[in-house]
């Protein structure tokens, strides 16, 4: 059992940094305060070639993991970039992977090229105002006409669809009482986002300003044939193949985010005097910033396991959601602790920490609640009754 780093693994990290660093603390404040895409940042990891980093390579990605994606995605975030920085890119590495799974040859040809070279951003269109975690009762409906469907509908908390050009979108092709499971009739989609049919209007947030959070309203948006992923109605169980990814990588971003925090504030303890000695000689300061750094430790060896469960082709369900509840829960705690190491600097903006705990609130919350998590857990590891 080797838990050490490849020599890969170990360049990625390096070659990562490397392109973020210009990309500092500064940078990210002025965008968190000004909003707006980072197209700066977008464009220089695109250009680097690492928004491909798990797509197959005969489409122009590196056709590495998701470990390797993971691994980007942690060291993007514990450079200062945050939640803002990886979600930037987040769709992009994860969010095509229905298509690489279950889309036709014609179709990886033509939205995986330009998904890695950074020349389309997408969006992810699953959430429901109405819904909410409850994916099965997706009420956005789409009829087909002919060689084309009509879609109607809602989607919330869309991220990045102020700037995106494409929409993996899933709604409903049956109406729920005509199907003989919960899990048929709906179907997955990617397609233009046409946004004389896709109304777009930004949510006005806690954090993350420069990744934008939207509700869509869809009037008659029309979607060929052609842009359907699979086959009719079977589009949740699609879609169940981009979800693991996904609480893997936001488990790596959150634990990047953490890291980013706990550095700022052992420097800051080890620099603040107070009664004439720096409060990081004090074991109240000291053994709360030790014990963040042993949940993070931790929230890494999940959120790692996961990722090679994947990799490897097993079953993952379980791990990908404990990673992203356990690095979640440790990123808030190691951004709580940063803050209260600061004393009342944490609540001022130059010292960044305020903006990493800010973000730190949202892998607690999305793409799935803590609570739901749990009780996963509780039905599908440890046997007991289903209570949702």
């Amino acid at each position: 059992m080797n838990f050490a780093l490849t020599e890969d693994q170990k360049a990625i990290r390096c070659a990562v940094e490397e392109i973020c660093s210009p990309f500092d603390d500064d940078y990210w404040t002025r965008k968190d305060k000004i909003g707006g895409f980072p197209e700066d940042f977008y464009g220089a990891l695109a250009a680097g070639g690492w928004l491909g980093i798990a797509m197959p390579q005969q489409y122009g990605g590196a056709g590495l993991g998701i470990s390797e994606a993971a691994l980007m995605m942690e060291t993007i975030s514990a450079t200062g970039a945050g939640l803002s920085g990886a979600s930037a890119v987040h769709m992009n590495v994860f969010g095509l992977h229905p298509v690489v799974v279950y889309g036709s040859e014609e179709q990886k040809s033509r939205w995986l090229p330009p998904i890695i070279s950074g020349m389309n951003k997408a969006c992810f269109g699953v959430t429901e105002p109405d819904a909410g975690l409850n994916t099965l009762k997706l009420k956005t409906m789409a009829v087909c006409r002919g060689d084309h469907y009509v879609v109607n509908g809602q989607k919330v908390w869309i991220s990045t669809a102020q700037v995106a050009h494409k929409i993996m979108l899933l709604v409903r092709t049956t109406p729920i009482e005509e199907v003989q499971s919960a899990t048929h009739g709906l179907s997955l989609f990617y397609t233009d986002l046409d946004r004389s049919k896709i109304e777009v209007r930004e949510i006005d947030k806690l954090g993350r300003k420069a990744v934008d959070s939207n509700q869509l309203f869809i009037d008659g948006l029309e979607i060929p044939v052609e842009d359907r992923i699979g086959e009719e109605g079977r589009g949740f169980e699609y879609i169940l193949h981009g979800l693991n990814p996904e609480r893997v990588l936001l488990a790596a971003e959150a634990t990047g985010l953490g890291r980013a925090a706990l550095h700022r504030a052992a420097k800051y303890a080890g620099e603040r005097i107070v009664f004439d000695r720096p409060i990081g000689k004090n074991q109240g300061i000291q053994h709360p910033l030790a014990e963040r750094w042993v949940d993070l430790e931790a929230g890494t060896l999940l959120y790692q396991r996961a990722a090679w469960m994947y990799d490897q082709g097993l079953s993952c369900g379980a791990q990908a959601n404990a990673a992203k509840y356990f690095c979640a829960e440790a990123g808030y705690r190691a951004c709580e602790t940063a803050v209260l190491t600061h004393g009342g600097m944490g609540y001022a903006k130059e010292y960044h920490v305020e903006r990493y705990f800010r973000e730190s609130m949202l892998p607690r919350i999305a793409p799935i609640s803590p609570q739901l998590i749990l009780s996963f857990i509780a039905e599908k590891v440890l046997g007991l009754p289903k209570s949702y």
